[in-house]
């Protein structure tokens, strides 16, 4: 099995580019056969991440559409954020909740943990499923107010070949979340 595959050595990190957001190591690696290779990765902050699945009812999904610097455009996708210190996903998530789509969730659910790019990225998400909301709004940091969108759970297939539900992370959310739907028939 892989988990039992040894680890490259690392001999060596060095911080080699950093931003207000971003800091790139480059990381010089040993493997078990003797081969040395230098790589370089995004340092993640070691906090993680959460994203939410919003279910309004049990027909109704909830998403947001915020602006996308990375593609310069308007994305619909789920709520997401960091983890704060001191918090844990569950708490992260119930608070991002209530700062971008002005609900809680009596019931969060754990449904996978993620990582996007691994070969380059080192951080994780947590995708949580979202039920019983109410209503319940908190300051959060976006700069403008995030649309909510109401989608019905049949129009799945709708959303899938929408150009602007794109997101990796999101599309991985509204698998799992399908999975679940199905194991609770």
């Amino acid at each position: 099995m892989a988990d039992d595959k040894q680890k490259p050595e690392i001999l060596h990190t060095e911080l080699v580019a950093e931003s207000r957001l971003f800091k790139v190591e480059s990381v010089h690696l040993k493997f078990s056969n003797g081969v040395e290779r230098v790589y370089e990765r995004m340092r993640g902050s070691g906090r993680g991440a959460v994203m939410l699945v919003p279910l309004l009812d049990d027909e109704t999904l909830l998403l947001i559409r915020e602006y996308s610097a990375g593609t310069h455009s308007y994305e619909l996708g789920f709520p997401k954020g960091l983890i704060d210190p001191g918090e844990d996903a569950l708490e992260a998530g119930n608070r991002e909740l209530m700062e971008e789509i002005g609900y809680g969730a009596r019931e969060l659910t754990h449904l996978k943990q993620v990582t996007l790019a691994p070969g380059y990225f080192g951080s994780r998400m947590d995708i949580l499923l979202a039920r019983n909301l109410y209503p319940e709004q908190r300051e959060g940091d976006e700069p403008e107010p995030l649309e909510v969108v109401p989608w019905p759970l049949g129009q799945l297939d709708e959303l899938m070949a929408r150009p602007d539900f794109s997101e990796a992370r999101s599309i991985c959310g509204l698998f799992l979340l399908q999975d679940w739907l199905n194991k609770e028939e």
